[in-house]
């Protein structure tokens, strides 16, 4: 009698977690659109937070105090992003413009490579029909003129409303380097005590570690394509080699995606340079993932890459985008905490890093 009430009781244990966990999905989903604009003005904010520390902790070695350390870096910080500003985003913003430009021709240009190719076949009487695609290569075109149309008067709104946004994340992360300790301490408090530290922990070493391996790990591609693809005379070399860049900061299938987004782009113009972009993209990847890659990365997450990219679609599915970007460390944070635990170890984690700092300043936070 007893096994058979055990045994029904987790039959409904667990026949009712999937509808909890899909309403969750959904309701998170919900608040994240009606509250996107904060929500991802915070997580910018919070990541910029989490990467500033590292120079933050350099500069208090020096007897520096934390205030005078924040008030530094951010400094160094504003600097470099006027100079950015001033330097390379006008040349990004002009590369993009003629980008968008050049597209309709380019998919003119495609469609009559497919229409001389469909000739050929039907002159050797090959079964070959490529009329559907050309009508979507059409629809294609006139999808696209309109949107750039449209998006052009709305263009000089949309850069302003990103200048003040971009204000607005370095502000915010100026005062969580600075009051952050603070607000997640109170914040913790609430919690039970054997939760504290480990769950602290976890985030600190997932966010912080996985942000500035991944930007890291951008960078890397960005450096080593921008002068390939200028020896191989792609067009719009420094645009290209950021998307793929950019699209490193998405674990796994980011830099795959940025690689078919450019390689697609490439070769509505021409198919060989396409073929050498890819080829070039690839093998430096396959050096970034199996030399770079595990060595900054290491095992501090520990998720199994079937879980990842389950993290990394729903991640996508509740906040689009941003979801994609924070799903795997929030993934990490949640089964270092579980594990830490289980283990019964607060500081138990899979890393090579040292958090035994991380800890104490919680610590001190929490007393005062």
């Amino acid at each position: 009698m007893i096994r058979r009430s055990a045994s029904l009781q987790s039959l409904l244990i667990y026949g009712l977690s999937g509808p909890i966990i899909a309403l969750n999905v959904w309701l998170l989903s919900v608040v994240f659109h009606y509250f996107q604009h904060p929500i991802t003005i915070l997580s910018s904010a919070a990541i910029l937070a989490f990467l500033l520390n590292y120079p933050v902790e350099f500069f208090k070695r020096a007897r520096i105090t934390h205030t005078q350390a924040v008030i530094i870096v951010l400094l160094v910080t504003f600097t470099l992003v006027v100079i950015l500003g001033v330097t390379l985003v006008p040349m990004l913003l002009d590369q993009t413009i003629q980008l968008l430009n050049k597209i309709p021709d380019w998919l003119t240009s495609s469609q009559r490579n497919l229409e001389h190719v469909e000739a050929l076949a039907k002159q050797r009487r090959l079964p070959i029909n490529l009329q559907i695609v050309a009508n979507q290569i059409n629809a294609n075109i006139q999808n696209l003129v309109q949107q750039l149309a449209s998006g052009a008067v709305g263009f000089a709104g949309t850069l302003l409303s990103g200048i003040l946004n971009v204000v607005l994340v370095v502000v915010l992360a100026f005062y969580m380097l600075i009051y952050g300790d603070r607000v997640w301490a109170g914040l913790v408090s609430l919690l039970p005590s054997n939760i504290r530290i480990p769950l602290t922990t976890s985030l600190r070493l997932n966010f912080q570690n996985f942000f500035l391996s991944q930007l890291l790990l951008g960078l890397f591609m960005v450096v080593t394509l921008t002068p390939i693809f200028l020896v191989l005379r792609v067009p719009f070399a420094l645009l290209f080699a950021i998307v793929i860049g950019i699209g490193e900061l998405i674990p796994f299938v980011g830099a795959t995606l940025g690689i078919g987004l450019v390689t697609i782009l490439v070769l509505l113009q021409n198919w060989w340079l396409a073929v050498q972009v890819a080829l070039s993209a690839i093998l430096l990847q396959q050096v970034k993932d199996n030399l770079l890659a595990p060595k900054l990365l290491g095992d501090f997450i520990g998720l199994n890459p079937i879980w990842i990219f389950v993290a990394i679609l729903m991640g996508f599915e509740i906040a689009g985008l941003l979801g994609t970007l924070v799903a795997v460390p929030i993934a990490g944070t949640i089964k270092g905490t579980f594990d830490a635990l289980k283990s019964g170890e607060s500081g138990n984690f899979a890393s090579h890093f040292s958090i035994n700092n991380y800890t104490s300043d919680f610590d001190e936070e929490s007393k005062s």
